[in-house]
């Protein structure tokens, strides 16, 4: 099991991006957390088979139609997870 932490920077509220993530997430088996945060950027935290993680953080790289992604900054995460849920703006 791999576990991520992401803080995807550019236009990436308001286009939809968190609900994209998130179906982009169950549909792969990941788990974790994601949240709008309050500089702009999102912020998620992404766990699962080595595979899926490389995958949602591709997908994180491109976004869904609207977002524009500048960069995304990806570090080694903890914690245990069931799931994946939205949580409240940081």
């Amino acid at each position: 099991m791999e576990i991520r932490h992401l803080v995807v920077s550019g236009n990436v509220q308001g286009v939809g991006y968190r609900y994209a993530m998130m179906a982009a997430a169950m549909r792969l088996g990941i788990s974790g957390w994601l949240r709008n945060r309050l500089d702009g950027t999102v912020e998620a935290v992404v766990a699962g088979e080595a595979e899926a993680v490389a995958a949602i953080i591709a997908w994180a790289r491109q976004g869904p139609p609207g977002a524009q992604v500048t960069h995304v900054a990806v570090e080694i995460g903890e914690g245990e997870f069931s799931g994946f849920a939205a949580r409240t703006t940081a």
